[in-house]
């Protein structure tokens, strides 16, 4: 078969992309999530009398466990495929990635499963993300900053 030919094909058989729909759904639901996200800020600020920034890590810390806990319970995957990259893009995107890449293979056992595949999605985030970081530390101090 052709590549213009397989082209055709997939095109016919595809389900029509519906862009708008999705960038107005993914735009509600991030908007959402930072909505909910400042009013757990406001709520620990107020409540706890802790500051902004440290109620900002115990936001980062609630909202992977919510995501996680969603993944596990196997309600996540349905929402995405609705929500899009409003939940997918933020970090609820990278605490499903690394819960749903550990659940998969936990049938293998604790080292063979959950320890060898646990960030196979997300690794290349963190290993990027690590040697970008010393990358930048590198030349801040090069540059006397």
């Amino acid at each position: 078969m052709k590549k213009e030919d397989y082209k055709k094909l997939v095109q016919k058989i595809s389900p029509p992309e519906h862009r708008l729909r999705n960038a107005v759904v993914a735009f509600l639901t991030g908007g959402s999530i930072a909505l909910i996200g400042e009013v757990i800020i406001t709520i620990l600020v107020t409540s706890f009398g802790i500051s902004r920034v440290e109620a900002g890590g115990w936001l980062a810390l609630i909202i992977i466990f919510v995501a996680t806990l969603l993944t596990a319970l196997g309600f996540f995957d349905n929402w995405v495929s609705k929500c899009k990259c409003g939940l997918i893009i933020p970090t609820t995107g990278f605490a499903h990635s690394v819960a749903s890449s550990a659940l998969d293979y936990r049938n293998d056992g604790l080292i063979t499963g959950l320890g060898s595949n646990f960030f196979k999605l997300a690794g290349s985030v963190i290993l990027y993300g690590v040697i970008s970081s010393f990358i930048l530390v590198i030349v801040r101090v090069i540059l006397g900053g």
